[in-house]
């Protein structure tokens, strides 16, 4: 059975699923690719592991946590598991670490298939655990945010927070969150690309 709970981050509110106690999706409500079958997914959020993605989760947009410690199953054996190509790039996107940022042709070559960055940005798209595998990471070839499923603004400001808390500018993310509705407001004023960070 899968068990979802609904809660409020800095930059939204968010759905997280579970099944089998382990992590099957993390989303931005209304984002692209949002699972179409939520609305039937069964009501818990008392489940596991939700309370240790919830303090995970504070942590990181306070700024303390840059690594994620959390049972995963991305998309779940009841939802969409993704294919043996979308599962190793999201293996590759969660090896990117915090503060950096890859490409989505690196991304390909480091499935064995460095002539399908086109592809991988496709999996990339449908990565079911937004921020746990952190596919705001991943960039365009000149460092371009080409893409993001939870919005280029989410995106941005993720990158931004990260770089400041890498080079060791420590504080919470609601420090490039606009004033007022953070689903709809967020700051557009963040470094440039090529401050993000170097493109892998």
């Amino acid at each position: 059975m899968i068990s979802i709970t609904n809660f409020d981050s800095p930059l939204g509110r968010m759905l997280a699923a579970a099944e089998d106690n382990a992590l099957t999706g993390l989303y931005f409500i209304g984002q692209q690719y949002y699972p179409d079958a939520a609305g039937a997914w069964h009501e818990d959020g008392e489940a596991r592991p939700f309370d240790a993605l919830r303090q995970q989760l504070d942590e990181y947009f306070a700024g303390k946590r840059l690594l994620f410690d959390l049972p995963l199953n991305p998309g779940g054996k009841l939802g969409k598991g993704g294919t043996a190509f979308q599962r190793a790039v999201w293996d590759a996107i969660a090896a990117v670490p915090f503060g950096s940022t890859a490409t989505y042709s690196s991304l390909a070559a480091r499935c064995g298939r460095p002539s399908a960055a086109r592809a991988s940005g496709a999996a990339t798209g449908r990565n079911p655990l937004s921020l746990i595998i952190p596919c705001h990471r991943i960039v365009g070839s000149s460092g371009a945010l080409t893409g993001y499923a939870g919005g280029l603004d989410r995106k941005r400001t993720l990158l931004a927070f990260e770089r400041a808390v890498a080079l060791g500018e420590a504080g919470p993310i609601s420090r490039f969150v606009a004033v007022g509705n953070a689903a709809s407001a967020l700051s557009a004023s963040g470094p440039t690309q090529s401050e993000f960070g170097l493109v892998r």
